[in-house]
Order: structure tokens, then sequence, then C-alpha cells
């Protein structure tokens, strides 16, 4: 059997040795998908001494079925859509963009109570790793590497302790490079691969970001 996680910070622990070739350069950033996967990233960004930052991607719940992603919206105004899910509940135009509107006004709020009025750390010609909890559908983290890809990275890297193994491959069409732990063909959903899978908060998001500040000496040691 696959092993699970004791909790999201081991998962990123386990990510982050994956990752050690990306260790001590000035050219990396790594990017957590708020809220499960900031203490992965954390713990990720701690171990290979880069800085950290948040980018915000939301679900576009499918009408009826809000935990069914029928796709995804991220920070600059990126739009991914799942067509097979699109075309099974045919939602029509104005619904699709009064969820899309809703979604995009949580985004908003959430990057402002996330960093505050902390600049976003610069992502233009560096190696921006993309890092979550784990990969369902997969449909957040495509949102996420194009939008990255807008800002002009060297590379993209999309980085998940755990993910569906179709996910990890179509993601892979999209990134550079894809590290995927565990892909476990039995998948069912991200929180049974962990033994503390507890909901992140927004103040815990905080308190990351702060502690991983350049300078900060919890991200040398």
């Amino acid at each position: 059997m696959v092993e699970r996680y004791a909790d999201r910070g081991a998962a990123g622990s386990a990510l982050a040795r994956a990752l050690d070739a990306y260790a001590g350069r000035d050219d990396v950033v790594v990017l957590a998908l708020p809220r499960g996967g900031v203490p992965v990233a954390f713990a990720v960004a701690r171990a290979l001494a880069a800085p950290l930052d948040i980018f915000v991607v939301r679900k576009l719940g499918a009408p009826g079925h809000p935990e069914l992603a029928m796709g995804a919206i991220a920070s600059g105004g990126v739009r991914v859509l799942n067509d097979g899910v699109v075309a099974h509940y045919q939602p029509s135009p104005h619904e699709l963009q009064r969820i899309t509107d809703l979604e995009a006004r949580e985004l908003e709020r959430r990057e402002r109570a996330y960093r505050g009025s902390r600049a976003a750390i610069p992502i233009a010609g560096r190696i921006a790793i993309l890092v979550d909890d784990g990969l369902a559908t997969g449909a957040s983290m495509r949102a996420a590497v194009q939008a990255v890809r807008s800002l002009n990275p060297s590379r993209v890297v999309v980085a998940v302790p755990v993910g569906a193994p179709d996910s990890c491959r179509a993601i892979a069409e999209a990134a550079d490079e894809v590290v995927c732990l565990l892909q476990p063909d039995s998948f069912d959903a991200v929180g049974l691969w962990y033994e503390d899978f507890t909901q992140t908060t927004d103040a815990e998001v905080r308190t990351l970001l702060a502690r991983a500040l350049p300078g900060d000496p919890h991200q040398s040691g």
C-alpha cells in the first residue's frame, strides 16, 4: 500500500527532497495555491532557501454541484474551462459568467487578505515552482500554469505530493516539469492521502507568508 502523509508540512518536506536540484538558486520562487498548498509550499521554500508567495486560483463549481470543477480562474484574469463538464451541465452563458464573477470577487478578497499591502514577488525570468497539496481534476493548477506563463518565467514547475495519475499526466502538457510524488490508481480524493487534512485557515496562510519573507531565518535553516 502507498503510505499517507502525516500532514501538509510532512508532505512538503518530502516534496522538497524531490526538488533538491533547485535548492540554493537565486532565480527560484515558490508559488503556493491557497489555502491548502501554503503549508506544503512553506516547507518546500524553506528547504530550497527560496522566497515564497501565493498564487490564488478559484474553482468554478458546476451548477447544483459546486464541489465539481467545471473550470477555474486565476490571478491575471485567466479562466480555464473543463469542456467535458461544461458540456454535461450546459450552464447558460449568463450562469457561467455569474459564477465566474462571484469567484473573481473571492479571488480578489483572498489576495488582499493574504498578502495585504505587500507586492507580489516578481516572476519574470525566474523558475516558478507551483505547489498545491494535491492534484484532483487539475483545473485549478492548469489555470495557475496558464496565468504564470503570462508573467514570463523562465520555467514553470508543478509540484504536488499526490495526484490522480491522469491529472498528473495531463498537467505535464502545460508545465515544463511535473513532480507528482504519489499517483495512486485508487486516488478518489486528495484528503485520503493525509493523516491530518485539517483545513488551512486564512490566519495560518498569513502567518506562513510572514515567516517566509526573504531574509527570515526560517528560509535559510
